[in-house]
């Protein structure tokens, strides 16, 4: 049912394999979309996410929610 597709990351360009497993993963968590981005990139947004911002000011995302 489920074949690997080659994806190109939007981020980096990079062409990366979506695999049978990770489609089988996303179909059982219900997750209608594919990947736009590789391992390294979402990686790298993740780390970034996370860091704590200098002088403890709230994100643009977070002040609009209020």
């Amino acid at each position: 049912m489920y074949q690997d597709k080659q994806i190109v990351c939007k981020d980096c360009g990079t062409e990366f394999t979506f695999t049978t497993g990770e489609q089988q993963f996303y179909a059982e968590k219900g997750f209608d979309n594919e990947p736009k981005k590789c391992k390294d990139c979402r990686q790298k947004a993740k780390r970034s996410f996370s860091k704590p911002n200098n002088g403890g000011q709230k994100r643009a995302f977070e002040r609009s929610r209020y």
